[in-house]
């Protein structure tokens, strides 16, 4: 049996807190100091964490490395299986020539591309996030900007930017649910709380993602854009997650945010759109950033794709499909168009039903395997002295958001007659890019599993939590870090909820408040989390160059997580009335 010492280096928490430092920092200093790839950062890291334990928690080494084990497995399903499939559903349809139809549908919204970002980064990345989560977001809306024109690097910051927001009621609010599960404070209710914080992000985001497209220019011509969609996302949260439901929250917030830009956009129009279209392709071709060039590791068919696209034509692999369901109809023409957007509108009509409709939700839910780790489970003890329950790994075979992906991708296929064969050739071939990707994703849950089961992660949010009067400010910083480390703000919650509301019972504040300011505060620690760097750089053809995105979000996610500590220190005093 093993139980954790939280305070392992002379009975100090400060210094404790800083040696369990040492496999983030450890990580973070290669992604963005040594600028090392991913992967090898992933696995050093790990290496890091795996010795802390060892060495200082005095963790037996099995079951140090059970914990990363179990980690790594759960890196690889689900949350590796979401990207896979959600990849693959974008091959679908690269080959069989509808992805042009669908950058014609969004052009027609709009040709500007500053508020073709904010329509599929963050409105319809806000979409994705409220019914997968787990990276899909990311890995879809980033290569649909791709096709758009945005080069790699730009469109992986900009969907790695805009997937904040809305991560607090990802996955159908699962985030929060989790967090009321393990604190007994109904979930309704930290919801609500949560509804009066990430509104205000949801306002600054947006004008964000249009400086990332256009910097000072795109502000100042698509202010009201920017202003209109994030007013509009931000106050269907707040209404819904109040008043209506925690569960459909983000649902009903990108549904109205896309719907306000559309009227808005039917009165008024933002000035520059040519130039800024033509800017940026410049810029990214200045800088060699236009493409996926073999020197990114991109194929030669996929190359050949891309050309294929910007020719307007379906690819050589057309072959693939055996009936054109567009009737032979040319490019552009409303019945492709409307093919186009069918994967889409399957995606999220399979996961609605999957997570509202009762009678599926729980079908679902009762084929997940409950597995007890071998050798793991049952020897690891809490803080408090009681077995730990997070060494019994839950497989979800079939409730999974990337079986379900799977299956809105086999319908994808049946939908665009593509060949059993050719379609099993585009899965075979996405996971063969996804190697690296795997094996990064890998390594760092196994690095977050082994600072959890050690204590390492409980020695870090001790010490903040400890923090008295300064609670409410720093409480926001944990969430980041729990996310930053394992890429999920439910993992966040699972770390620190209960810590949170005992230490804001103990210092005299709210504990709901700080509850949600951990769930907050982990919105904006996804964009740095090394796991979500891996499936942006992945999706866009940049694997093994995470660092520059790394690089690149590092500033905005510290800059977000300053506001939101703000806030939640204003609404433990003199804004507390803005809470319910």
């Amino acid at each position: 049996m093993y139980r954790p010492v939280l305070s392992p280096v002379a009975d100090s928490p400060a210094l404790s807190s800083l040696v369990a430092l040492l496999p983030l920092l450890t990580l973070f200093i290669l992604l963005g100091g040594a600028r090392m790839k991913a992967h090898w950062a992933g696995l050093a890291s790990l290496g890091v964490a795996l010795a802390v334990a060892m060495a200082v928690y005095d963790m037996p080494a099995g079951l140090a490395l059970l914990s990363a084990s179990q980690g790594a497995a759960f890196g690889l399903f689900p949350i590796m299986w979401i990207v896979v499939a959600a990849l693959w559903l974008y091959q679908l349809t690269v080959v069989s020539g509808y992805f042009e139809d669908l950058r014609r549908a969004f052009g027609l919204i709009s040709d500007d591309p500053r508020i073709q970002a904010l329509i599929i980064a963050f409105c319809f990345g806000g979409l994705l996030e409220a019914l997968a989560g787990f990276g899909a977001p990311v890995a879809i809306t980033g290569v649909m900007l791709m096709a758009l024109g945005f080069s790699p690097v730009r469109a992986a910051v900009t969907v790695l930017v805009a997937n904040t927001a809305p991560v607090a009621f990802g996955a159908i609010a699962i985030p929060i649910i989790t967090a009321g599960n393990l604190t007994g404070i109904p979930y309704t209710d930290i919801g609500a709380y949560v509804g009066r914080q990430t509104p205000l992000l949801a306002l600054c985001v947006p004008l964000l993602l249009v400086w990332l497209v256009d910097g000072r220019r795109g502000v100042r011509q698509t202010w009201p854009a920017a202003l209109v969609c994030g007013a509009v996302f931000g106050a269907a949260q707040f209404l819904s997650a109040t008043y209506v439901s925690v569960e459909l929250t983000d649902i009903i917030a990108s549904l109205a945010g896309v719907a306000a830009l559309i009227l808005l956009l039917r009165v008024w129009r933002p000035q520059g759109s040519r130039e800024a279209a033509a800017d940026l392709a410049r810029k990214d071709g200045e800088r060699g950033e236009s493409g996926r060039s073999e020197k990114d590791g991109k194929s030669e068919r996929d190359r050949e794709h891309g050309e294929a696209r910007k020719a307007g034509e379906v690819p050589s692999d057309a072959a693939a499909v055996l009936l054109d369901p567009g009737g032979g109809e040319p490019p552009g023409s409303r019945r492709r168009i409307a093919l186009a957007l069918c994967p889409y509108l399957i995606v999220i009509a399979v996961f609605s039903t999957a997570k509202l409709l009762g009678p599926a939700k729980e079908f679902l839910a009762r084929s997940d395997i409950a597995v007890p780790w071998p050798g793991l489970d049952g020897r690891i003890l809490t803080a408090a002295g009681e077995v730990s329950a997070t060494t019994v790994y839950t497989l979800p075979w079939l409730s999974s958001a990337g079986t379900l992906l799977l299956l809105s991708g086999v319908l994808v296929a049946a939908l665009y007659r593509v060949r059993p064969a050719a379609a099993a050739r585009e899965f075979a071939a996405t996971v063969a890019k996804l190697r690296w990707a795997l094996l990064t994703v890998a390594a760092v849950l196994g690095l977050s599993y082994v600072m959890n089961l050690s204590g390492q992660t409980l020695t870090i949010g001790s010490w903040i939590a400890g923090a008295g009067a300064a609670l409410a400010f720093l409480s926001p910083v944990l969430g980041w870090l729990g996310t930053a480390v394992t890429g999920s703000d439910t993992s966040a919650n699972a770390l620190f909820a209960t810590l949170q509301q005992a230490a804001g019972a103990k210092a005299g504040i709210d504990p709901t408040l700080l509850v949600a300011a951990n769930t907050s505060g982990g919105v904006v620690g996804k964009m740095i989390s090394p796991q979500n760097l891996t499936i942006a750089a992945t999706a866009v053809g940049l694997l093994g160059r995470e660092t520059v995105l790394f690089r690149a979000t590092l500033g905005w996610s510290l800059l977000l997580l300053a506001v939101m500590c703000v806030l939640v220190h204003l609404q433990s005093g003199v804004l507390s009335g803005m809470l319910p």
